[in-house]
């Protein structure tokens, strides 16, 4: 029996060249950074591959991208409030950086939007019987372009068992008209820059000018440094960009309502 095995009793060979080991850390590093995941709960090869086919000059076909991030097992929630979202403000942060054209930022965040509009369909709707059922009216204001933020919002609400519409872009005209003829529970209105701030403001007087006190309103978006500041500035009934949140504070508003 020979005793040159070059094996030590753990089974490990001896001798064997450098590059193993190298290529062997190398495959290691690699793999850990693919599946490296953000505070968020995000994994990052996943977002670049995502990043890549919103920007790919190939044909895309939402619901094969849906498929495909199914396949890294994230389920269709993750993919509309982590993945989507997050894309987003890579487009954005891209386009800052001078690395890519508006023209591309536009096309991605339409690619997003298709892709959002696909996941949604195919979301859960988590609506108990007998449970109350809420009207939600989420509106983007003249001179916002936070479409694919509300729309993301609009998608969570719906998953909570909401029923959503949207206003884009109306007049305040338009928006009275579309309140008298039917009042939901909750407004969201959208506010992506601290500088639309009184503009929000003036679309909140018109709202509760028109149908009154009894639709909860909420204003969300980046505009939440100081929450405490926003609903003094635009006397929103509570400031968040959360649906969970908007949506218990309606359900508590609705039930105390009910029962007095």
């Amino acid at each position: 029996m020979s005793t040159d095995d070059q094996a030590d009793p753990r089974g490990v060979m001896r001798n064997r060249p450098d590059n193993v080991d190298v290529l062997a850390s190398t495959v290691i590093s690699v793999l850990r950074d693919r599946q490296a995941v953000s505070c968020e709960g995000l994994r990052q090869f996943v977002l670049d591959q995502t990043l890549s086919r919103v920007l790919s000059k190939k044909h895309f076909a939402p619901d094969v991208i849906l498929a495909e991030l199914r396949g890294y097992r994230l389920s269709v929630d993750a993919i509309i409030d982590l993945y989507v979202p997050a894309t987003a403000r890579l487009l954005g942060e891209q386009w800052v950086d001078d690395k890519i054209s508006f023209a591309d930022v536009t096309i991605g965040t339409m690619r997003l939007q298709a892709l959002l509009a696909d996941a949604s369909g195919a979301s859960h709707v988590d609506h108990k019987v007998g449970a109350v059922r809420l009207n939600a009216l989420v509106v983007i204001p003249q001179n916002e372009q936070h479409f694919l933020g509300a729309s993301v919002v609009a998608a969570q609400l719906r998953r909570l068992g909401c029923e959503v519409a949207m206003s884009y872009d109306e007049d305040h005209g338009a928006l009275t008209v579309r309140l008298i003829n039917d009042v939901p529970d909750l407004i969201l209105i959208t506010c992506g820059r601290r500088e639309t701030l009184t503009s929000v403001a003036n679309t909140i007087q018109i709202i509760r000018k028109a149908v009154g006190s009894d639709p909860m309103l909420a204003v969300g978006g980046a505009c939440q440094v100081n929450k405490k500041r926003v609903k003094e500035l635009t006397g929103a009934d509570i400031v968040t960009s959360v649906a969970e949140e908007a949506v218990a504070h309606c359900l508590k508003h609705v039930n105390s309502t009910s029962t007095s």
